[in-house]
């Protein structure tokens, strides 16, 4: 962690776990949906070691945050109702998330089309 690295000062779920809301000491405030979060995993099961073996995750929509768990203080753990919960999400990470989301939500449903899967239905490629 750095000096210049965003710092939150509230996070919490809402929606029954359906969003998450991280504001930052800067005054970005983000919302988060649990299903961006949950196909966007920093986790190697869904990121890979590397961009070529980077996994698209069908089957999400509906799935929800259980709970938020603290990691040192620079990230946090998220339990989803699916199981997952292997990602670690750093406060750059979670910015980084917001910031983009929109833009990078459009990508993730460009990629579902293009591997032929589907938001609701599970399914990996």
């Amino acid at each position: 962690m750095n000096a210049n690295d965003p710092w939150p000062s509230e996070i919490r779920r809402e929606d029954d776990g359906r969003r998450l809301v991280v504001v930052f000491e800067d005054g970005a405030r983000f919302s988060l949906s649990s299903e961006h979060l949950r196909v966007r995993s920093p986790s190697a099961e869904v990121r890979g070691h590397s961009e070529a073996e980077r996994k698209t995750l069908g089957g999400k929509r509906n799935v929800r945050i259980l709970a938020v768990t603290p990691v040192g203080n620079y990230a946090v753990r998220l339990d989803f109702d699916d199981g997952h919960s292997t990602g670690i999400y750093t406060w750059r990470e979670l910015y980084t998330l917001g910031a983009a989301a929109e833009e990078d939500f459009a990508d993730y449903l460009e990629a579902l089309t293009a591997k032929g899967l589907d938001r609701d239905e599970p399914g990996e490629a």
